[in-house]
């Protein structure tokens, strides 16, 4: 709307200059008829705007009336010192005339991701609370905190991310340039490179706390965050006020020791990766203990290198081309970090492993880190986490506290392609002891009904039965041929009642989520001697369900009263006073409970779809990840 007071008198400035060449020879009547003029445009206004003319007028008629009593040397000082004001005013002026552009376009030029549309509230916020004044230029120490700003942006890769995501390059080439700059002159270049960095210093530190991708986009079915826990502007604020703008990252990063631990061993194989020569292992069969070996330095470099085993002299490799000894024990450990079975015997899996470049092994702990910044804070307390290409499960019986009794359990899940199993976090909140085993329709569909159609006494032969719905109390329907027709249209359901033949084997472990999946014993103990374990339909069978019970119902059951549930034949429910947070995840890089770095198969590709989606860089929105206070949350499906 415009301003009728700027569009119809000068500033106050220009009306003492007016009345100064008035003086010299323009008549009173002239300055009365003057004025009369700008009271009949007055009156033609409406009544809102008349009330702030005639205030205006006011004050004006007043300043007339006392710049026409001095003299004309205090008027040519009075305008003197407006002109020392002026450039100060438009200077400000032209400075938030620029930001608020940048702020309202959500564009910037300069930046090869120019829409910040997701980013604008934090940037806009930023200047709010500097009056909407330079954050970083046009002050004594503008160039020594850019450059820890720059700094900073450079160490980007120290915590997996691209440096180059931030404009680094582009920033470093111009900060001379704009360190010349008059702001008088040209304010817009001032406002623009002023909010690049402000905006490169958002998006890094939005990307280390939050990772760059939105996991739910990638049907990873992680809890929203609750809330938000850090005030960006506000933390570049203060510590932009105390010269600490280094230890931002610090304030920022995940506090998980596993996150830690990765950045320390991506610390460590970066320069590997960069400076040692390409390991090629070459054997015609499977090498033996005793045996000797033509690669056998080449082999004691690269395990030294990476830390399975001490490095030893050339003038040691020379004595002895026989593979025994500490090499042997070296492979054993290179073996165990890669899940395979630790014999010491280099077959086909084993060389394929040492093939692997280790850029390949600087990515994975790259995802793996990308992965924990999408977790939200975790709470106080024991909690369960399956690691599904590690098969694998970790108990803790606090945050980074592995519980000592059942650190970790080998773990079958879903077949890759076919059955995966799903990342989700639910929470367990009860425990069947001696199970029915509630098949999904998708199971009967494409395994029980073909085999119906062949045996009509399949379901006696697997100990199945024809029901209503789920429930333990539910009563067996008789099979038929009109039950046959019905179970095709998915108006009966098939059961397997408890017993040695179960698939859920004595025990399930209930956290109820939309997946439909969930822990279990299994009668297919074999299962667990294989080095890969993806056999089942999704849910996620267990090695130690009595260890796994007792970690859920510790101070509510004692050991005795589990192992007689687990005897028994009868089916019973226990609800958990305490229910325990549950994370099926995907890393294929993971620090164990005895400080190994493990490194694991992308089994589901998931390593390869992560990649891609990296590959196409834009600000993750706050929406995808918070809770919407005027969404309520999804209710889940229970089994």
């Amino acid at each position: 709307m415009l301003d009728s007071k700027k569009l119809f008198f000068s500033r106050k400035s220009a009306l003492k200059n007016w009345l100064g060449r008035n003086m010299q020879g323009v008549s009173f009547k002239k300055i009365t008829v003057a004025i009369l003029s700008r009271f009949i445009v007055f009156f033609c206004l409406s009544l809102p705007t008349q009330g702030l003319l005639a205030a205006d007028i006011n004050n004006q008629m007043t300043n007339l009336v006392t710049d026409d009593a001095t003299s004309q040397k205090d008027v040519i000082v009075s305008s003197a010192a407006d002109l020392d004001i002026k450039p100060a005013t438009n200077e400000n002026s032209s400075l938030t005339d620029e930001l608020n552009i940048i702020f309202s376009t959500k564009q910037h030029p300069y930046l090869l991701l120019s829409d910040f549309i997701n980013r604008a509230k934090d940037l806009e916020a930023l200047y709010k609370a500097t009056d909407y004044h330079l954050l970083w230029l046009g002050n004594a120490d503008a160039e020594k905190n850019i450059l820890d700003v720059l700094s900073l942006l450079d160490g980007a890769t120290v915590n997996g991310l691209i440096s180059a995501s931030y404009d680094t390059e582009m920033l470093r080439q111009k900060l001379p340039g704009v360190l010349a700059v008059n702001a008088t002159d040209n304010g817009r270049q001032l406002a623009l490179y002023d909010t690049a960095i402000s905006l490169a210093l958002l998006r890094f530190l939005h990307d280390l706390h939050y990772g760059r991708v939105n996991p739910q986009g990638i049907n990873y079915k992680l809890d929203l965050r609750g809330k938000q826990l850090i005030d960006l502007p506000v933390l570049i604020k203060e510590s932009l006020a105390l010269g600490t703008i280094k230890q931002l990252p610090l304030l920022v990063e995940p506090k998980l020791q596993q996150y830690q631990k990765l950045k320390s061993a991506l610390a460590t194989y970066r320069p590997l990766a960069s400076k040692l020569p390409a390991f090629q292992l070459r054997i015609a069969k499977a090498l033996n203990p005793g045996e000797n070996f033509q690669q056998l330095a080449e082999l004691e470099q690269f395990l030294g290198s990476i830390g399975d085993m001490a490095i030893v002299s050339d003038s040691g490799n020379q004595k002895s081309r026989r593979y025994s000894g500490d090499v042997v024990a070296g492979v054993k450990k290179f073996q165990l970090r890669h899940a395979l079975t630790a014999t010491g015997i280099i077959g086909k899996e084993t060389v394929a492993a040492m093939n692997i470049p280790l850029s390949q092994r600087v990515k994975q702990i790259e995802l793996a880190m990308e992965r924990l910044r999408w977790l939200p804070e975790l709470n106080s307390g024991p909690y369960l986490v399956v690691n599904i290409p590690a098969f694998q499960l970790w108990a803790f019986d606090d945050k980074d506290q592995f519980n000592l009794e059942i650190p970790n359990m080998k773990v079958v899940v879903g077949k890759a392609l076919k059955n995966e199993t799903p990342v989700l976090m639910a929470t367990m909140s009860y425990i069947d002891f001696m199970p029915y085993w509630n098949l999904p329709y998708s199971i009967v569909k494409k395994e029980i009904l073909p085999k119906l159609r062949q045996n009509p006494d399949y379901l006696d032969i697997v100990n199945m039965e024809l029901v209503t719905t789920f429930g333990n109390e539910t009563k067996a329907v008789p099979f038929t041929d009109s039950s046959m027709a019905e179970l095709k249209q998915g108006s009966l359901k098939v059961r397997q009642r408890p017993g040695k033949k179960n698939s859920l084997g004595r025990v399930k472990f209930i956290f109820p989520n939309k997946e439909d999946v969930y822990l279990h014993d299994t009668p297919s103990q074999t299962l667990f001697n294989k080095s890969r374990r993806d056999f089942s339909h999704g849910c996620v069978r267990v090695a130690n369900p009595e260890g796994l019970a007792a970690f859920a119902l510790k101070d509510q059951w004692s050991k005795e009263s589990i192992h007689q549930a687990l005897s028994t034949p009868k089916t019973q429910r226990v609800i958990l006073k305490k229910p325990i947070p549950v994370l099926f995840f995907y890393i294929t890089s993971f620090f164990d409970q005895n400080n190994n770095l493990l490194f694991y198969k992308d089994i589901y590709d998931h390593d390869a779809v992560l990649l891609e989606a990296l590959r196409k860089p834009e600000d993750l929105s706050d929406m995808s990840i918070f809770v919407s206070e005027s969404v309520k949350p999804a209710e889940t499906i229970t089994n």
